[in-house]
């Protein structure tokens, strides 16, 4: 189920549950999957509320747990900031509906069990290989290193 609480153009109930189902399909898990777009100040909440951290973010996954007895009928939520999507969008020069797609397919690598912080950059291949095949900009594991890349460059310059 796809709530959205913040309208995104371009970007349907229908045409995003058929994005979803693609990329659930290509990471091979059936599970349904619940996604909230929202605005940074409910996110922020979640956030704080899940994760300890009280700041906003652009998007946040929660795996369903495995005690559940058909835990393959039911994979997660995700919540993604509408107002973070905007300004990344408009700062990168693409669509709001597709920087919405990246964050989802990005909670669902994670959903998956993939961790960018921990594996080597096993889910930052698979995202790039998945981004390509559903056909987006650049995703956010990328854009980290591209940030990495040009502060370590300007720390050398000085």
């Amino acid at each position: 189920m796809v709530i959205f609480r913040k309208k995104i153009v371009g970007l349907s109930s229908a045409s995003f549950e058929t994005f979803l189902l693609r990329a659930r399909r290509m990471l091979h898990f059936r599970g349904k999957v619940n996604v909230l777009v929202t605005s940074s100040t409910e996110l922020r909440s979640l956030n704080r509320q899940f994760r300890g951290n009280d700041k906003a973010t652009d998007v946040l996954s929660f795996p369903s747990s495995s005690i559940l007895p058909f835990p393959a009928a039911y994979a997660g939520d995700i919540a993604i900031s509408a107002d973070i999507a905007r300004q990344n969008a408009a700062q990168l020069g693409h669509p709001v509906a597709s920087e919405v797609k990246i964050l989802a397919l990005h909670a669902l690598l994670h959903m998956a069990g993939f961790d960018h912080e921990r594996d080597n950059g096993q889910m930052a291949r698979k995202e790039r290989q998945l981004r390509l095949r559903l056909r987006l900009e650049p995703g956010l594991i990328e854009r980290g290193a591209a940030r990495r890349s040009k502060a370590a460059a300007r720390r050398k310059s000085i």
